[in-house]
């Protein structure tokens, strides 16, 4: 990795959105290709960051900084891209569930998801199954990724899972679910494919639907793989964290 890169990654590791934008253009105006830049610039510092979010070492609002930071620079490289030039991780679909208004989790969540190569498509809160269906569909989408922060919201995530059932749509793609009250058990309960705890657990948790025969592709315990298929189980309260 050349040191103009070497500079990107490390400023978007700490969130300084201004020389991060500097380092970008520096690194195009010097002959970088934009899959590079994305590659080995900005998502290699979002890894780190994820991996640091993950045992501890930084904290979500840290997290937010550095993951709009490469944001920002995203939008600097994204008019310089040719159709397929970077080859998306896959495509997730993501929404706070009807009657939820609340976020900052789901966005944190596509932003890791973004920032480590998937294509992200955002519907906001308070979203009904039909939209989500529709978006599926419309989409293409490999993943859909379910947020909910109030108890009385939950059982909003079962109507969605029967709503892709009932449009043809649940053996195309993988449900993951997470929010404060959630639990491993209740995403078995409720027919889900898997739950993450936080957004860098999520990250992992897409890539381990989506590619389980990958070496990386051990779940962590907060991130958790349902192995029983789509049908709801009774909960095993083992399983809850």
């Amino acid at each position: 990795m050349n040191a103009t890169l070497q500079e990107l990654s490390h400023s978007v590791i700490t969130g300084d959105r201004t020389r991060a934008l500097d380092l970008t253009r520096r690194a195009v105006a010097e002959g970088t290709s934009p899959k590079s830049v994305i590659t080995d610039g900005l998502i290699a510092g979002m890894a780190v960051v994820g991996a640091a979010f993950r045992d501890g070492e930084l904290y979500i609002p840290e997290v937010m900084v550095a993951a709009r930071a490469m944001n920002e620079c995203l939008a600097v490289l994204e008019p310089l891209l040719t159709d397929r030039i970077m080859p998306s991780h896959g495509k997730v679909v993501i929404a706070t569930v009807k009657q939820d208004i609340h976020e900052i989790g789901k966005n944190l969540v596509a932003m890791m998801l973004k920032g480590n190569g998937f294509e992200v498509i955002d519907l906001g809160v308070d979203v009904a199954p039909d939209t989500i269906v529709e978006a599926v569909r419309d989409y293409e989408a490999d993943v859909v990724a379910l947020s909910a922060l109030l108890t009385t919201t939950m059982p909003n995530m079962m109507e969605v899972v029967d709503a892709l059932a009932a449009a043809g749509q649940r053996d195309h793609v993988k449900i993951m679910v997470g929010g404060a009250p959630l639990t491993q058990s209740f995403a078995r309960e409720m027919g889900a494919d898997g739950y993450a705890a936080d957004a860098a657990q999520a990250v992992e948790l897409a890539s381990l639907l989506l590619h389980p025969s990958t070496p990386e592709g051990e779940a962590s315990p907060r991130a958790e793989a349902s192995r029983e298929g789509h049908g709801r189980v009774a909960p095993d309260e083992s399983t809850c964290r």
